[in-house]
Order: C-alpha cells, then sequence, then structure tokens
C-alpha cells in the first residue's frame, strides 16, 4: 500500500518535480522583473527569467508526453496503476511549480534574504504549492482523481526529503553554489 502510495506521488509530481532544475540549466536571459524593485529590494532577482521560465515549463509538459507513453509497462513493471497527464494538467504542474518558485523568489526578498539564501519550508515546498494549485483550478476532475489525500499526504512528506537529497547531491557534485 505504502509503495503504490509513493509510486503515485512521485510518478504524479515528475513533471513539477523537473522545471525549475530545467530552468537552472536554460541559464540567464532577462529578469522577470526587469531588475525593478519595491521598498528597497528587487522583486524577485536575476535568478528568476523568462527564459528559464519557458524552458522549466516546456521541459515539465514534454516530460508528462514521456511519461504518457512509459506509463502502461511502467505500470506494469512497478504493479500500480500510474496516471497519465491530460495537457493542461501537465502544462499546470510545470508552470505552477515555476509560479511557486517565482512567489517564493518574492516572500525571500520582502524577508530581507539574498538570491540563494535558505528559507526552510517555503525552499522544499515553495513548487509544490504552485503546481497542486494550479492543477486543482485548470484540471480539477483530473487532479482530484490522482492527488487523493493519501497520495498528497505522501507528497508533502517525499517532496523535503527528496529536495534535501538532490540539493546535498548537486552541491557535492559543484552543481550547486550552496547545498538547499
Amino acid at each position: 500500500m505504502i509503495g503504490s502510495l509513493v509510486a503515485t506521488a512521485f510518478w504524479a509530481m515528475l513533471p513539477a518535480y523537473v522545471p525549475n532544475n530545467a530552468a537552472v540549466l536554460a541559464g540567464g536571459g532577462r529578469p522577470i522583473d526587469g531588475g525593478r524593485e519595491w521598498r528597497g529590494a528587487r522583486l524577485l532577482g536575476d535568478g528568476k527569467t523568462w527564459r528559464g521560465t519557458t524552458v522549466g515549463t516546456l521541459v515539465g509538459v514534454c516530460l508528462a508526453v514521456a511519461l504518457n507513453a512509459l506509463a502502461e509497462p511502467a505500470s506494469a513493471a512497478v504493479g500500480v496503476d500510474l496516471p497519465t497527464f491530460a495537457l493542461p494538467a501537465a502544462f499546470a504542474l510545470a508552470f505552477g511549480a515555476m509560479c511557486g518558485d517565482i512567489g517564493a523568489s518574492f516572500l525571500k526578498r520582502r524577508s530581507g534574504r539574498e538570491r540563494g539564501a535558505a528559507f526552510p519550508g517555503l525552499d522544499q515546498l515553495d513548487f509544490v504549492v504552485g503546481a497542486l494549485a494550479l492543477a486543482f483550478v485548470v484540471d480539477t476532475d483530473w487532479a482530484v482523481a490522482v492527488f487523493t489525500p493519501r497520495v498528497l499526504a505522501v507528497v508533502l512528506v517525499m517532496t523535503p526529503v527528496l529536495h534535501v537529497v538532490t540539493n546535498v547531491g548537486a552541491y557535492r557534485l559543484g552543481l550547486k553554489d550552496e547545498p538547499w
């Protein structure tokens, strides 16, 4: 039972887990905030760009399409009926993840934190909140069917653990400047 919940939660969240990493790899571009400040601090900072947001969203949607092609054999392999992604749901998960991260940057700047500064809790769940909120708005029937209360609980426990493990790994490999 727990294994099937973890498999479903992980699979369903993959289009939301990947976009922020793809955005970083897209590198640079025009900042979304255009350099504007509010109360003496940047609105978002140089790390939130139009290119990164676009690339991250596209990668998340493409991943969902690829997962759809793999859903049947993967389901047979793990013995769990893994979900497929309707295109609106795929877009909502990917773009919502990007929006959640952008919202967190705004909150970080308002709290006086600089780019890259840790903000425990927010750093681990910002994109999850954005992805799930947009998925429930854009494709309610799909989101309700996939993200049952038990799957949501697994997502909320699993995501911070995955976030810490992958960030520490990327830091140790020299891919990140800080381990959070």
